[in-house]
């Protein structure tokens, strides 16, 4: 199920960053910027779950990057090495890198923590924004990232007693993942976003959260924080099986139609 990750690198700011860029089936296709969850990758994330192949035949240039950590990108150590806001520069870099200079951005789980920063820090560069498997919970934080970095780190995933941690621990060796440098990553100084910085977001924003993700937290809860925003309920999904889901591609596939890279950021959606 797991093929090979991106193979295309480039350096942000030193750090090897691996990615994918895939042309529209029609030529002039608006750029979409992929951004994966925690202990994925672009291919897992992305290519595996028909992503790529629909945003593409749907017209799409498709970029997806592995995070620093992940997948083929480089593997860092050290806590400072990591968090969203660094994260979001590579990404804003591999846009600098294509000569991109604006997207729409899909961003899952830990993705669309990432995807935010993006857009709050660039909001020029930022044309609709989609948080995947990610509600309120963006706000609130995520609890349990001291279990899920034992659970990284311990000896073998029979001596990881907490289920939910454990379910992290498995993924991970499900994609072939570095489980140093993804402790590293959970356990990175984690900088908050208020619900008075998302109420700020300049493009228009979709929430699409499974029914029974309870890692993500209800997407109506950060919708509200939104003005303008739209929620798309993923039905009868929990965190993990929400992303490759039809119905999230098909409202995916809606809202970036109604909202193409031509429109300018600041009329995009109601102040």
């Amino acid at each position: 199920m797991f093929s090979p990750p991106p193979t295309q690198t480039f350096s942000s700011d030193g750090v090897s960053i691996a990615y994918l860029d895939r042309p529209a089936s029609t030529p002039g296709g608006d750029p979409v910027l992929l951004i994966h969850g925690f202990a994925s990758n672009a291919t897992v994330n992305w290519v595996d779950t028909g992503w790529v192949s629909d945003l593409a035949g749907a017209g799409y240039r498709v970029v997806a990057l592995d995070n620093r950590g992940h997948g083929a990108s480089e593997k860092l150590y050290a806590l400072e090495d990591y968090g969203a806001p660094l994260m979001a520069e590579d990404a804003r870099r591999l846009l600098d890198h294509l000569a991109i200079p604006r997207a729409h951005v899909i961003g899952y789980s830990m993705g669309a923590r990432i995807a935010a920063f993006l857009a709050l820090a660039h909001p020029e560069r930022v044309a609709s924004l989609v948080f995947g498997g990610l509600g309120i919970n963006m706000v609130r934080g995520m609890a349990g990232t001291g279990p899920i970095a034992h659970a990284l780190e311990a000896p073998s995933v029979e001596d990881v007693k907490s289920q939910a941690a454990r379910t992290f621990r498995v993924f991970a060796e499900q994609t072939k993942s570095d489980l140093k440098a993804l402790a590293a990553c959970i356990r990175s100084a984690r900088a908050p976003i208020t619900a008075e910085a998302v109420a700020t977001l300049v493009p228009p924003v979709l929430v699409a959260v499974g029914e029974h993700d309870v890692v993500g937290g209800p997407a109506a809860g950060l919708a509200a924080l939104i003005p303008g925003s739209e929620t798309f309920v993923i039905a009868g999904r929990e965190h993990m099986k929400a992303v490759g889901d039809r119905t999230f591609k098909a409202a995916t596939l809606d809202f970036l139609a109604r909202h193409p890279l031509g429109e300018r950021a600041e009329n995009t959606r109601p102040r």
